[in-house]
């Protein structure tokens, strides 16, 4: 098979997103969970709108996902100012523990991704990527 850019991307995002699920195995989170805790680490309180567009999640998607950490007890919806056409999403106790498992297994799985790589190969791909990412969100 002829290894294109777009098959490269979409065969790592997909074995990143495979030992992410199973190096979580004891949590039962789901594909899309980890992302949002991930996201709730540093704007806890998020809109689902913001949310939706940082995760770059569509937001029928995002809402079962919410739905189902909510049922595990790993957010809460909030009313913020009486505004009760904009929830907003907390992490619970059990919601930080979880993103600091997350947190941890996402650090176990970069050092992974990067093994054998050197720091300046690293900072070099890294850099490239970020423009790539740029590219597409033009």
């Amino acid at each position: 098979m002829d290894h294109t850019f777009h098959y490269l991307a979409m065969a790592n995002h997909a074995m990143f997103q495979k030992k992410l699920i199973l190096s979580l195995k004891e949590t039962e989170l789901t594909l899309g969970q980890p992302k949002v805790l991930d996201y709730l680490q540093y704007h806890d309180g998020a809109n689902q709108k913001d949310m939706a567009a940082g995760c770059h999640i569509e937001a029928p998607s995002l809402t079962s996902i919410l739905n189902r950490m909510e049922e595990k007890g790993l957010i809460e919806r909030r009313m913020l100012n009486g505004n009760r056409r904009s929830l907003h999403i907390f992490l619970t106790e059990k919601g930080r523990t979880y993103q600091r498992m997350v947190e941890q297994a996402f650090c176990s799985l970069e050092e992974e991704v990067f093994e054998g790589i050197s720091e300046a190969e690293r900072t070099s791909f890294m850099a490239v990527f970020e423009k790539i990412y740029g590219n597409l969100v033009r």
